[in-house]
C-alpha cells in the first residue's frame, strides 16, 4: 500500500552509454528523460521539480556537462523546487534530497539525472578545454606535488591497509572485478565498455595503474545520462509502472580531504542507514554498490554490516556470494567497473530495475524486495535503501 507522504521511485531512463559519443550532452540527457517519462507515464506538464548532482561546472564540462536550468528550460517544465550542487554527501544525495522535498509537499513528480561526458570530452578538447592550473592549493598541495593526480592513488591506501593488516590477496580483490565483467556481459547498456569474458589470469597478468590496483580494478571514462523520476505516494495514480519507495537514505563527509580519514565516509553512513528504518541487511535482496575502484563495494560490506570491518575481502572469497544466483547479488548490472562510469546514478537505477522485475537476462532469482544503492566511498558518502512495499 503507497503511504502518502513517501516518495517513489516511479521511471527510469537511461540514454546509449558508449565511449566518445557524437550526440551531445543534452541530447543524450534528453534520451534518457524521455525514456523515464514514458516508463512513468508522465508528461512535462505534470514535473514540478528537478534535481541533479554536481550541477553545471563549466570549467569541468565533461564531468558535469547539463544544470537544472537547462533541462528546465528544454522541457519547459514549470518546477516548484529544484536543486543542483555538489555540496552534499555524493552523488545520491541528490536523489535523496529530492525524496526529502516530496515528503515536505515542495513537489509531485521530480527528475533526478546524471549526465557524463568524460570520454567524448577527452577526445574532443577543443570544445571541451581540460583544467590547467599553474599551481596547486587547497586539499591538492597534498597530494599533487607526489604525483598523486588520481583518486586511484588515494583509494589504493584504504586497500593496501586491508592487504597489510586484515591479509586481503589480489585474487580476492580480483573478485569485484570478475564479477562486474560477468554481469556486464548480460547488459546490452554495457556492451560499448565490456566486450569479453575477464579471467583470473588476465587480471593478475594486467597492468598496475597503483599497488594494488589493475587496470580491471578502475572505472572507465563513458559517456551516458542516467534519470530516475520520484513521485509522492499520494500521486501514484499518475504512473504506470510498479512503485520503488525511497525507505532510508544516509549520507556523510569526514574531512573532506582524502589523506586525513582514518576510515572512508562510507563507515559512518552505513549505521546512519540502518538507523533510518526498520528494515535490516538481511531483509536486503541486492546491493549496487559504488566501484569508482575495486576496493570501495569491498568497504561497503563491511560498513553497511554486511560482515565484520576488515572482512569484507573474506565475504567476497570466491565470488560465490556476490554472484547473481548467490547470498547477496552485488553489482548486477555491472557496475562501474563493467557497464561505465555513470557516477553513481547508475547503482539507483539498477537497483530500482531489480526491484521491479525487469532486469532481463540479468534479473537475480527469487523476488527482491529490498535493495541498497551507494555512491562514493572517500571522504564523503551516500546510501539509499530502496524497497517495493
Amino acid at each position: 500500500m503507497a503511504l502518502k507522504h513517501e516518495a517513489y521511485i516511479t521511471g527510469i531512463g537511461q540514454s546509449e552509454v558508449g565511449v566518445r559519443l557524437a550526440r551531445s550532452p543534452m541530447g543524450i540527457t534528453m534520451d534518457a528523460i524521455k525514456a523515464a517519462m514514458a516508463d512513468a507515464g508522465l508528461t512535462f506538464d505534470q514535473i514540478d521539480g528537478v534535481a541533479t548532482y554536481p550541477g553545471r561546472m563549466a570549467g569541468f564540462l565533461g564531468f558535469s556537462p547539463i544544470g537544472v536550468d537547462e533541462v528546465i528550460e528544454t522541457c519547459g517544465i514549470k518546477a516548484r523546487w529544484h536543486m543542483g550542487g555538489g555540496e552534499i554527501p555524493a552523488q545520491l544525495s541528490a536523489i535523496a534530497e529530492a525524496a526529502d522535498a516530496i515528503r515536505n509537499g515542495h513537489a509531485r513528480h521530480v527528475i533526478c539525472f546524471r549526465t557524463v561526458y568524460e570520454a567524448a570530452a577527452m577526445s574532443r578538447p577543443e570544445e571541451f578545454p581540460p583544467v590547467r592550473r599553474e599551481f596547486v592549493e587547497g586539499s591538492s598541495q597534498w597530494t599533487a606535488p607526489y604525483f598523486a593526480i588520481s583518486a586511484a592513488c588515494w583509494v589504493a591506501h584504504y586497500a593496501m591497509r586491508q592487504m597489510k593488516r586484515n591479509g586481503m590477496t589480489r585474487e580476492q580483490l580480483a573478485q569485484i572485478a570478475l564479477n562486474a565483467n560477468r554481469n556486464a556481459l548480460d547488459n546490452p547498456n554495457a556492451r560499448a565498455i565490456t566486450k569479453k569474458p575477464l579471467t583470473l589470469d588476465e587480471y593478475m597478468e594486467a597492468r598496475l595503474i597503483t599497488t594494488p590496483f589493475c587496470l580491471y580494478d578502475c572505472d572507465r571514462f563513458s559517456d551516458a545520462s542516467t534519470v530516475l523520476i520520484l513521485s509522492a505516494g499520494d500521486a501514484l495514480d499518475e504512473v504506470k509502472t510498479t512503485p520503488i519507495r525511497v525507505a532510508a537514505s544516509a549520507g556523510s563527509v569526514h574531512r573532506y580531504s582524502w589523506d586525513q580519514p582514518d576510515y572512508m565516509a562510507s563507515y559512518a553512513t552505513g549505521p546512519d542507514l540502518w538507523a533510518q528504518t526498520d528494515y535490516k541487511p538481511r531483509d536486503v535482496g541486492t546491493v549496487q554498490f559504488y566501484d569508482g575502484f575495486a576496493f570501495f563495494p569491498i568497504s561497503w560490506l563491511e560498513a553497511l554490516g554486511f560482515c565484520d570491518i576488515g572482512a569484507g575481502h573474506e565475504f567476497i572469497d570466491g565470488g560465490t556470494r556476490i554472484a547473481r544466483d548467490g547470498e547477496l547479488p552485488l553489482n548486477t548490472a555491472g557496475g562501474q567497473l563493467g557497464a561505465g562510469r555513470l557516477h553513481g546514478f547508475g547503482f539507483a537505477y539498477e537497483a530500482a530495475l531489480q526491484l521491479r522485475g525487469d532486469a532481463g537476462a540479468r534479473q537475480i532469482p527469487g523476488d527482491p524486495k529490498v535493495a541498497v544503492a551507494t555512491s562514493g566511498g572517500g571522504p564523503l558518502a551516500a546510501a539509499l535503501l530502496l524497497a517495493r512495499d
